[in-house]
């Protein structure tokens, strides 16, 4: 029997999981982290991406988030997103629309264009349509 750890997926609106897993993988602040039962203690910020988890037997879940904290506890680990959304509930058109609207804001800014709020949703549209894609390839 493989070796797991408590995960919890948690957004402002539900759980979007609770259970065993033996490995995650998530982007942090820093970069890509695949966390496996007994990683070091961690907290980081999250990227807009894929929380890629795979559940014991090698059963794999994925899950869109944006914003918010992973923590890394010796029995338990938490992912606290701004959004969270299971991949097969993603809505491409919608992320094609954001991703569109992003795109003509920077190339029509203004004096008060916010440079890093429309960086951002752009992040977060090209991150929700990777996943979607990806999801397609399974």
């Amino acid at each position: 029997m493989a070796m797991t750890v408590q995960l919890d997926v948690v957004s402002a609106e539900e759980r979007i999981f609770s259970g065993l897993v033996e490995s995650i993988q998530v982007t942090g602040s820093e970069g890509e982290l695949g966390i496996l039962p007994g990683h070091i203690p961690l907290l980081t910020g999250i990227k807009p991406g894929m929380v890629r988890i795979v559940k014991q037997f090698g059963e794999e879940h994925l899950i869109y988030v944006a914003g918010g904290v992973l923590e890394v506890q010796p029995h338990s680990v938490t992912v606290l997103a701004d959004v969270a959304v299971r991949a097969e509930d993603l809505d491409e058109q919608a992320a094609l629309a954001a991703q569109k609207r992003a795109e003509e804001a920077m190339q029509n800014a203004g004096a008060d264009f916010n440079y890093a709020e429309a960086a951002a949703q752009l992040a977060e549209a090209i991150a929700q349509l990777r996943l979607i894609q990806k999801l397609r390839k399974k």
